[in-house]
């Protein structure tokens, strides 16, 4: 009875681990896993074991930013059982990555959470970190942007909920200008992905460099930014970045 009673504290409760088949994927893969499970010093009903996909992105509120954590996906990846004391358990899952699920650069973490609840009893859990590098898509246009002289600053991980899809949140890629024809004319680009599967949408954040008292006006209104669509097909991402290039410097000059 006392051991049930700490059990039901997280004292002596089952135990898990999460083992993961590889550490970096890309949105829309397939993951796949296995859960290790080891009982405790009494039996114990489990109710499910759930694994979430979790990331975190910025929010401001009051002149200040703080971080919020947000699930992508939750996962129930078995049906209620029993957990015997001392018992060693494993349970396969595989779930896919969703396509919403941010790169891992910059200030953007991205983990698998997994978790068992546990009837009566403080549920236990492992959080695994994984690696989100880009699709073949999202890489072309990312090397088809710095193809026209543009260096990558930063990417975040932030709220917005007019632009977002799904979740209330965007993860902007900032681009400066070094070379070629942009520099001096954009301040910078934001370059945006939304994977829809047969094409990728980028939305483009153009920022014009002030010039004159009209430019200065406009920078101080916010009116010297641009916002434009663009969509490729899987077709013409695979023609390459320099042909992405192209359509996307004819896109900008309009802007610019």
């Amino acid at each position: 009875m006392f051991n049930r009673f700490l059990a039901s504290i997280g004292i002596g409760s089952a135990t898990l681990d999460t083992l993961l088949e590889k550490a970096r994927y890309t949105p829309g893969e397939e993951v796949r896993g296995v859960v290790r499970m080891k009982g405790g010093s009494v039996e114990q009903d489990v109710d499910t074991i759930e694994v979430s996909v979790m990331t975190e992105y910025i929010k401001e509120s009051n002149d200040h930013k703080h971080n919020v954590t947000v699930a992508l996906a939750r996962f129930h990846v078995s049906s209620p059982f029993k957990l015997r004391a001392g018992e060693q358990k494993e349970v396969p899952f595989s779930f896919v990555l969703p396509l919403e699920t941010p790169l891992t650069i910059g200030r953007a973490p991205v983990w698998v959470k997994t978790e068992l609840a546990i009837r009566g009893a403080l549920d236990p859990g492992d959080n695994d970190r994984i690696e989100v590098v880009p699709t073949q898509g999202m890489a072309t246009v990312l090397e088809a942007v710095e193809q026209l002289g543009f260096r990558l600053r930063k990417a975040e991980c932030e709220y917005a909920s007019r632009i977002g899809g799904r979740f209330p949140f965007v993860q902007e890629f900032e681009f400066v200008p070094t070379s070629g024809s942009y520099r001096g004319r954009l301040d910078e680009l934001e370059v945006i992905f939304y994977n829809r599967g047969q094409e990728l949408e980028v939305l483009l954040q153009i920022d014009r460099k002030a010039r004159g008292l009209a430019g200065l006006f406009a920078e101080a209104m916010d009116m010297d930014e641009t916002f434009v669509r663009v969509r490729f097909s899987n077709s013409e991402l695979a023609a390459g970045p320099y042909s992405i290039s192209q359509e996307l410097a004819n896109v900008i000059s309009r802007y610019a």
